[in-house]
């Protein structure tokens, strides 16, 4: 009987199941995110109240005054700007991609050293 069905099934398998995880791990209100293993970029709608949970942990946004941004990652609040280097909160890594009047997007990484 080959060997070979039988690992390929189950390397399916365990993609399909690690695919359903990373999906059933995030829940929105008020935002977007487009996750990967170890990084989920989440655009944020302004005038609302926005969160979600990625990664394990909830992020939401807290405020937004012209370049600068207020978010809570983890239980932590960061004060972010466009283009300074990350900020950590609970193991992660947090940048500010962009502001707009609609919207905010930071990318929430897991740090290595963690």
């Amino acid at each position: 009987m080959p060997i070979f069905p039988v690992r390929r099934a189950a390397g399916l398998f365990a993609g399909l199941a690690l695919g359903l995880a990373v999906l059933a791990g995030c829940s929105s209100q008020g935002a977007s995110t487009d996750c990967g293993l170890d990084a989920c970029t989440v655009t944020f709608e302004r005038g609302v109240d926005a969160s979600t949970t990625i990664l394990g942990v909830e992020a939401k946004l807290v405020g937004a005054e012209g370049d600068q941004v207020t978010v809570e990652v983890a239980g932590e609040q960061l004060t972010l700007t466009t283009g300074q280097q990350a900020a950590e909160a609970g193991g992660f890594a947090v940048t500010l991609d962009s502001v707009t009047d609609q919207q905010v997007k930071i990318r929430v990484s897991r740090n290595p050293g963690s």
